[in-house]
C-alpha cells in the first residue's frame, strides 16, 4: 500500500482518488467477466470527466444517469463528481412524462443512458432544452443514436482529465427520491457531511472513520488487518438510495469491491450464483421483496443437491421496505452471519436492527440512532413506555433541503429547541426500553418492493379515464411486496369500466410499478362533506375484497381430483380464475416468474396438474403482451394430455385478457 498524505475536505472524487493511489491493483468494480481495478477505475472516470469538460460542464453542473446496474453507471457518477458536478438518479421504470420531468427539474445539463432506452430519449429530447450532452451506454440492443456519443468512444478518445484540487466539501450531492404529490424531489447534502455519516457506523467495532484524507491510509490498513475490507453485491439497484449508499458508496469509501447484475428483475439464484463466484462477504436487499425469493433459492439449492455455498457472506444489508423476524431467522439457519435491518428514507437515517444467530429482534422494533427523537403534534418528546404515537425526527445528518422547492424543505427540515431536524414523515412509539415500533408514513404513501407510489398521483391519472368518477388509491399488506396497490373506483352514472381498461389507461402514464394490481367498483366512493378522501374506509374495504377473492380461490383447491370444484358453478369458477390470472400478470414482470407462478397455482385455479414453467414461459409473455396464437394453445393442450383446450384455455382462462381470440 502506498503512502499518500494531504489535508483536502472530504469529496467523493478526492477520496476515491487517494484510495486508487493506494490499492491501485485491487478490484474496484465487477459486473459478469468484467473486472476493473482501482486504476482503471479512476482512469476510466477521468476520461468520462474530460468528456464532461470538454461540454463546459464543471461546479454545480448536474448529469443524469439512466441506466441499469453496471460498471459503468458508477464510472460515469464517479466522473462526474470529478468535475465537481452533482449526479442526478434516473429511475428506469419511468414513463416518457415523468422521465422528462425529472431531467428537466434537476436541471441536467449531460445525460448518460442505457441503449435500450434510446428510443424513450429520442421521443423526449426535444423537451430537454438544457440537455447539451448524450452518452449513450452500449448494451448490445440499440445503435448509437444520433447526436449522442458512445460510452466506450469517449474513454478510447479523450486523455484523462488532471485532478482537481479546489473541491470544496461543501460540494453538494443529490438523491431524488419521492415528493409527497409522487413527482420526486431532490434532497440535497454537503458531500463532507454526508461522507461522514456513510463512514460513520464503522466506528462501532473500534475503527475510527478518517476526518481528512490523511487518515485514509491508515483506515485502509485498519480494514484490512480486521478483514473487514468490503466485497459488496447490491441486489438492489443503484438509481435508488438503498442500494447505491449501501451497496456502493460506503463499500468504495472503505477502498472495497462492488460486484454488480445487470439482468433486470429479481433473480435469486443469479445473486446466490455470484455472491459465490465472487465471495462477496456483503450482499444489500430491500425488505422481504428480496429476501423471501433469495431463502426460497437457498432452500430449492439444498433441494436440488446443488447448495450454495454462502459462507463468504458475514452481512446482509437491508433498507426500504419491511423484513419479517421469521425470515431472518431463516435465513440464519443457512449461514451464520449479521442481519443489519436499517430504518430510514432519503432524508435520513433513524434507526437500526441487528439479528444474528443468538438475538432476532421482533419485525419492525429498531434501536434508535444518537439524535433521532419521536415528537407529537406539539412538538414535545414522546416519553418512552407511553404507548403514544408521534412523528420521528433526526438532527443527525440533515439535509441542506429538496431542490428547488424552499416550501416543502420548511415543512420537513426544521428547529425544535434550536436543533435542527429532519422529519421524513414517519411515525412510531417509544417502548420503555427505548427501541421503537415502526409505524409506517403519516401520509399515504405506499410502499411497494421498496417503491414510494403516493395515492394520489395514481387517482389523478385514473380519474382522467372517461368513464371514472373518482377514485381512491390505497395500499393491501402483501407477502411479497409488503404492499399491493389496490384501486376503489365509481363511475359516472350510466358508464362502466373494466378492470383491465382501467389498468391499461393508466399504463400510459404510469410506471409499472405504480399501477393498480387490482381495482373494485363501488357505487360512490366515500369521502368526508368537504371532500376529504376517507382512506381508512377504502383500505378496509380493499382489504375485505382481497379477502373474499382469496377465499374464492381457496374453494377451487382441487388436491388430486382432476374434477372442477362442486362449490361453485362454471362461470364463478371462470370469473376467480380470471381474476386470479389477471393478478399474477400484472404483479410478475418476468414472463418466467410468470409461468413459474402460473404453474403453481394450477391446481387452485380448478385444473388437474401443474405445468411446466420452462414450457409455460412463452406462453406468459405471450399473455403478458396480449396475442396468444393458435400454435401456442397447440403446444399447451398437448402438454396437459387433453385436460387443458384450446376452447377452455382462449374463451375462459385468458378472457378479457387477450385481444385475439382462438376457437
Amino acid at each position: 500500500m502506498q503512502d499518500i498524505g494531504g489535508n483536502m475536505a472530504l469529496h467523493f472524487a478526492t477520496v476515491w482518488e487517494t484510495i486508487a493511489d493506494l490499492v491501485p491493483s485491487r478490484d474496484a468494480l465487477v459486473c459478469g467477466p468484467v473486472r476493473r481495478s482501482w486504476r482503471e477505475y479512476d482512469d476510466r472516470a477521468s476520461r468520462i470527466a474530460s468528456v464532461l469538460a470538454e461540454h463546459d460542464l464543471g461546479v454545480g453542473s448536474k448529469a443524469g444517469i439512466y441506466a441499469h446496474n453496471s460498471n459503468e453507471y458508477l464510472e460515469a457518477q464517479y466522473g462526474i463528481f470529478k468535475i465537481r458536478g452533482c449526479p442526478i438518479n434516473v429511475n428506469y421504470r419511468y414513463t416518457a412524462e415523468e422521465l422528462a420531468y425529472i431531467i428537466d427539474n434537476s436541471d441536467a445539463e449531460a445525460l448518460f443512458y442505457q441503449a435500450c432506452y434510446a428510443a424513450r430519449i429520442w421521443e423526449i429530447r426535444d423537451r430537454l432544452p438544457k440537455v447539451k450532452l448524450y452518452i449513450q451506454i452500449a448494451d448490445g440492443t440499440e445503435s448509437l443514436l444520433d447526436q449522442s456519443l458512445d460510452f466506450e468512444q469517449c474513454i478510447l478518445t479523450h486523455k484523462p482529465l488532471e485532478r482537481r484540487h479546489d473541491r470544496s466539501g461543501d460540494d453538494v450531492y443529490m438523491l431524488y427520491t419521492g415528493g409527497t404529490t409522487g413527482m420526486p424531489k431532490g434532497v440535497m447534502y454537503k458531500q463532507r457531511e454526508f461522507i461522514s455519516a456513510l463512514m460513520s457506523g464503522i466506528g462501532s467495532i473500534g475503527i475510527d472513520a478518517p476526518e481528512e484524507l490523511a487518515e485514509i491510509a491508515p483506515f485502509l490498513t485498519a480494514l484490512d488487518e480486521a478483514e473487514l475490507t468490503p466485497v459488496c453485491l447490491p441486489a438492489c439497484p443503484l438509481m435508488h438510495g438503498t442500494g447505491m449508499w449501501l451497496g456502493a458508496m460506503i463499500p468504495h469509501l472503505y477502498g472495497g469491491t462492488v460486484v454488480t447484475i445487470p439482468k433486470l428483475g429479481l433473480d435469486p439464484h443469479l445473486i446466490w450464483s455470484e455472491v459465490e463466484r465472487n465471495q462477496a462477504n456483503q450482499v444489500v436487499i430491500v425488505g422481504d421483496a428480496f429476501a423471501r425469493p433469495m431463502l426460497e433459492a437457498l432452500n430449492d439449492s439444498i433441494v436440488m443437491g446443488r447448495p450454495y455455498d454462502i459462507s463468504c457472506v458475514r452481512q446482509i444489508i437491508s433498507s426500504g421496505v419491511m423484513w419479517s423476524s421469521e425470515v431472518k431467522e431463516a435465513l440464519l439457519e443457512h449461514n451464520d452471519m449479521v442481519l443489519v435491518d436499517a430504518m430510514g428514507s432519503t432524508e435520513g437515517g433513524m434507526g437500526t436492527s441487528v439479528s444474528n444467530r443468538e438475538d432476532t429482534p421482533a419485525t419492525a422494533k429498531f434501536a434508535l440512532r444518537p439524535g433521532v427523537k419521536v415528537f407529537d403534534e406539539n412538538d414535545e418528546e414522546v416519553e418512552p413506555g407511553s404507548g403514544k404515537s408521534g412523528r420521528m425526527a433526526t438532527s443527525g445528518l440533515v439535509p441542506i433541503g429538496y431542490y428547488k422547492d424552499p416550501e416543502k424543505s420548511a415543512a420537513t427540515f426544521r428547529e425544535i429547541d434550536g436543533v435542527r431536524y429532519s422529519f421524513p414523515g414517519d411515525y412510531a412509539t417509544v417502548e420503555s426500553d427505548g427501541t421503537i415500533t415502526l409505524l409506517g408514513r403519516g401520509s399515504n404513501c405506499i410502499n411497494t418492493a421498496g417503491e414510494k407510489v403516493y395515492p394520489e398521483e395514481v387517482e389523478e391519472v385514473a380519474k382522467r379515464h372517461s368513464a371514472v368518477e373518482d377514485c381512491l388509491v390505497v395500499g393491501v399488506p402483501d407477502r411479497r411486496f409488503g404492499h399491493r396497490i389496490v384501486a376503489i373506483v365509481s363511475c359516472i352514472e350510466g358508464q362502466t369500466v373494466a378492470e383491465r381498461d382501467l389498468i391499461d389507461f393508466s399504463r400510459e402514464h404510469l410506471a409499472g410499478y405504480k399501477l393498480p394490481k387490482q381495482v373494485f367498483i363501488e357505487e360512490s366512493v366515500r369521502r368526508s362533506p368537504a371532500g376529504k378522501a376517507d382512506y381508512k374506509w377504502a383500505r378496509a374495504l380493499a382489504e375485505e375484497r382481497v379477502e373474499e377473492l382469496d377465499a374464492s380461490a381457496a374453494h377451487l383447491q382441487m388436491g388430486d381430483s382432476p374434477e372442477l370444484s362442486d362449490t361453485l358453478d362454471e362461470p364463478e369458477i371462470h370469473a376467480v380464475r380470471r381474476g386470479l390470472i389477471r393478478q399474477m400478470i400484472d404483479q410478475y414482470e418476468n414472463p418466467n416468474k410468470l409461468a413459474r407462478a402460473l404453474s403453481d397455482r394450477a391446481k387452485i385455479l380448478g385444473y388437474p396438474r401443474q405445468f411446466n414453467a420452462g414450457q409455460l414461459s412463452y406462453l406468459a409473455s405471450r399473455a403478458k403482451f396480449r396475442n396468444v396464437d393458435p400454435v401456442l394453445m397447440l403446444c399447451i393442450e398437448s402438454l396437459s394430455n387433453g385436460k387443458i383446450t384450446r376452447r377452455e384455455l382462449v374463451p375462459e382462462l385468458f378472457l378479457d385478457i387477450t385481444t385475439t381470440r382462438v376457437t
